[in-house]
């Protein structure tokens, strides 16, 4: 028989098979023409906001000074200007940061950055605690507020949408609650006086889940931040994953994030804490996920793809059960010990305030 009429005979046969299959399953067929890589630019991009928010451990240690010096990477950003930091306390709710201005030559941003815990203990300690309800008008630190007070507090943001059934995990809100006196006069005025730079928002572990918190808030006051986290934990429950999704579009009909959308959460391989608290106990991701497939340090742009959904069983979220090699017994979320290195090993080691950065990095 000849080809095209073997091709045409088969075609008549597969078609109504095609035809007759669930939408659910047209991704499966169609898999190999979503492009999962990313861009160099994004590459750059993600690269400079890992040594960004690597600066934050300088904040509570030997410290950052104006214009913009510190013990760390400061000297990578000639054109930061250091606004303020902020470090509410050694204890589990505790919170530390900087503002900074980015001005050209550079991207022109408003950047905030919120650093991890001081310890691997109070990392483990702060994923243990109960979820509560999440409002989304939250008051200011130590005003008492009652169901009443809501319509009035929703007057001073740019919509009125509600989270409906969403629990949040109490140490990350108590974290935000502490860090917004700090932080909001300043984003306030600084979005007034250079309303052309971007707001970007980038976070580390736990510095990750109350970036997440703070761009809901600034995202309902019409601030439009751009947010980047890496190694950050769930957060809360279903219902507020799908409000996150819906506040930054990051669901992309399936396409994965890229340099242009204003979340982009980063995972690694191996690292504990984006799997962190439990699914079991009612907590899940959101989607904008960036994963990092090789374990060590330097990745390359080919070694970062782009996630599709929330939970993409090809990123972190597949890892969650999965063993392999003479770990098979450990489950990656079971894996503390990666807190040390696949949860620090974001393009860099992060959390280490000295010259150079970690000094595994001098030879990179």
């Amino acid at each position: 028989m000849a080809m095209p009429a073997l091709y045409i005979l088969l075609s008549c046969f597969l078609i109504p098979f095609i035809d007759a299959l669930p939408s659910s399953q047209t991704p499966l067929l169609y898999d190999h023409v979503i492009n999962r890589n990313i861009t160099v630019e994004l590459f750059a991009e993600l690269e400079e906001l890992s040594r960004i928010v690597d600066i934050s451990y300088c904040v509570g240690t030997t410290g950052i000074q104006k214009p913009f010096l510190c013990a760390s990477r400061c000297q990578d950003f000639a054109g930061f200007e250091l606004v303020t930091t902020w470090h509410t306390g050694p204890l589990l709710s505790d919170s530390c940061g900087y503002i900074a201005l980015s001005h050209p030559p550079s991207s022109p941003r408003i950047i905030v950055a919120f650093r991890g815990t001081y310890s691997v203990a109070n990392t483990v300690a702060d994923l243990s605690t109960i979820p509560q309800e999440y409002v989304p008008y939250p008051p200011d630190d130590g005003e008492e507020v009652d169901a009443s007070d809501h319509d009035k507090r929703s007057a001073t943001y740019q919509d009125d949408s509600k989270c409906a059934n969403c629990t949040v995990h109490y140490g990350f809100l108590r974290s935000w609650k502490h860090t917004r006196p700090h932080v909001l006069p300043h984003i306030e005025r600084l979005t007034q006086e250079y309303p052309d730079y971007r707001l970007t928002l980038v976070g580390h572990s736990l510095g990750g889940a109350v970036a997440a918190l703070a761009s809901l808030d600034f995202s309902r006051r019409a601030w439009n931040p751009q947010v980047t986290t890496f190694g950050e934990p769930r957060i809360g429950n279903m219902a507020l994953m799908k409000y996150i999704d819906a506040r930054f579009n990051t669901s992309n009909n399936g396409h994965g994030v890229s340099e242009f959308h204003s979340y982009r959460r980063v995972t690694h391989v191996n690292d504990p804490v984006p799997l962190l608290p439990l699914e079991e106990w009612g907590y899940h991701m959101h989607s904008g996920e960036i994963y990092i497939s090789k374990p060590e340090l330097s990745p390359a742009v080919t070694d970062l793809e782009r996630c599709q959904g929330d939970e993409d069983p090809r990123c972190i979220a597949g890892a969650g059960n999965a063993g392999g090699g003479s770990w098979v017994t450990v489950p990656p979320r079971f894996r503390i010990w990666q807190l040390f290195f696949a949860h620090r090993d974001y393009f860099w080691r992060l959390g280490l305030c000295v010259p150079g950065g970690d000094p595994h990095d001098w030879y990179h």
